[in-house]
């Protein structure tokens, strides 16, 4: 992947079809899932990927700026994940317990792609420009890793836990350390990659 490409592509795919597809996905990510309506009630990683998905089309369509920044604030308070409405999400994303999780305005999602718990997807600058991460499909990010600015995060990429990611990431690579380096995943404690 190279800047300024995007794997953000949105399909238009039945609602009940992506809530079946994101609850499979969870089921087969988390090891406690329980049964679909447990999931749907009390998972904040897929409550704020539905609301999300409805409030990123009221944000690019005719519905008043203010009201779906209080939707999407509404989403915060319920589920703990700050999600932009501007932000970008591809399909079979999940947040693993969720809280803390913050995406801003300009990132992009690819498909696939699994964030655990006090994940930022922040950026580095004011300027109103693509200033937040993209993330390629299947991308995996530990928990409270920080991955600031425009930069690129390629396809098969894990970010390590607690890392500060400030430099593009290479496909099929690991992330890890504050300033965050890329190493081959071999190099990586598979124990303490996600989790600390």
């Amino acid at each position: 992947m190279t800047r300024g490409e995007h794997t953000y592509a949105p399909e238009r795919v039945g609602v009940l079809a992506r809530f079946r597809e994101d609850i499979a996905v969870a089921k087969s990510k988390d090891p406690a899932s329980a049964g679909t309506l447990t999931m749907a009630l009390t998972y904040p990683g897929l409550q704020a990927i539905w609301a999300h998905r409805l409030i990123h089309r009221l944000w690019h369509g005719s519905t008043p700026r203010l009201l779906v920044r209080l939707a999407a604030y509404l989403v915060r308070m319920v589920t703990g994940i700050e999600i932009h409405p501007g932000a970008r999400i591809g399909r079979r994303f999940f947040i693993d317990h969720g809280m803390g999780v913050v995406i801003g305005e300009t990132a992009e999602i690819g498909d696939d792609v699994m964030l655990y718990h006090a994940v930022t997807l922040g950026g580095r600058s004011m300027d109103r420009v693509k200033r937040h991460p993209t993330l390629g499909d299947q991308v995996t990010v530990g928990a409270g890793a920080r991955i600031l600015g425009p930069v690129i995060i390629g396809a098969r990429a894990q970010v390590g836990a607690n890392a500060v990611v400030v430099h593009d990431v290479p496909p099929g690579t690991v992330a890890v350390g504050i300033p965050a380096r890329a190493v081959s995943p071999q190099e990586v404690e598979p124990a303490l990659m996600y989790y600390i």
